[in-house]
């Protein structure tokens, strides 16, 4: 393996009540995270990112989606997905884009679930403990505003200086309760196009 994985990191939260209601179905909202050694680090400047691209992205990629797969109980238990990467304080924010901004990662995970909309995201520098924030969509509709979510962690450890924590987020569900519709009754509404949603 050509990522340097110090540990994994999987959380499970479940939903059973919601603004003191019970949820119609539970809601899982799940993390799997890998905390490696930057693999840029401590060679100043490079040029040209792409070689460690090639050989770390698809290994985490296919990591990260089997350990979310496990989790969730499957490909079709996932209605929601996002990612995220944080870059230890000694490396570029260009280094967590690197390795989250590729579709030799992203490609992993939305081939995995039949995903037609791209992967929400965050990517951030930041210290051990530093909060992960991972955005969630519909994974076959971005406009589906019930599965606009957002998970929040941290890893006590993680990153260290020369680290980052890469991560892809899941919900078995939209809100439990939502109501405030989705974009295309907004569309409709204020007569504008899907296409132009701005109208400009």
């Amino acid at each position: 393996m050509s990522a340097q994985i110090r540990k994994t990191f999987t959380t499970i939260e479940t939903t059973l009540i919601e603004g003191g209601r019970a949820a119609p179905k539970p809601l899982k909202l799940i993390t799997a995270a890998a905390v490696l050694k930057n693999p840029w680090a401590g060679q100043g400047f490079v040029e040209d990112l792409k070689p460690m691209i090639h050989a770390v992205a698809p290994e985490l990629g296919q990591l990260l989606t089997a350990m979310i797969l496990e989790a969730a109980g499957g490909a079709d238990a996932v209605e929601g997905y996002g990612k995220a990467a944080v870059v230890g304080l000694d490396g570029e924010l260009e280094h967590a884009n690197a390795l989250i901004h590729t579709l030799r990662f992203g490609n992993h995970y939305r081939q995995a679930l039949g995903a037609k909309t791209y992967l929400a995201f965050t990517n951030v520098r930041g210290p051990a403990n530093c909060p992960v924030m991972i955005p969630l969509m519909d994974k076959h509709d971005e406009g589906r505003r019930s599965h606009y979510q957002t998970i929040h962690f941290s890893i006590p450890d993680a990153p260290a200086a020369d680290e980052i924590v890469v991560a892809l987020g899941a919900s078995t569900g939209g809100r439990p309760h939502h109501r405030i519709g989705d974009r295309y009754q907004d569309l409709k509404d204020l007569g504008h196009d899907v296409a132009n949603p701005a109208s400009v």
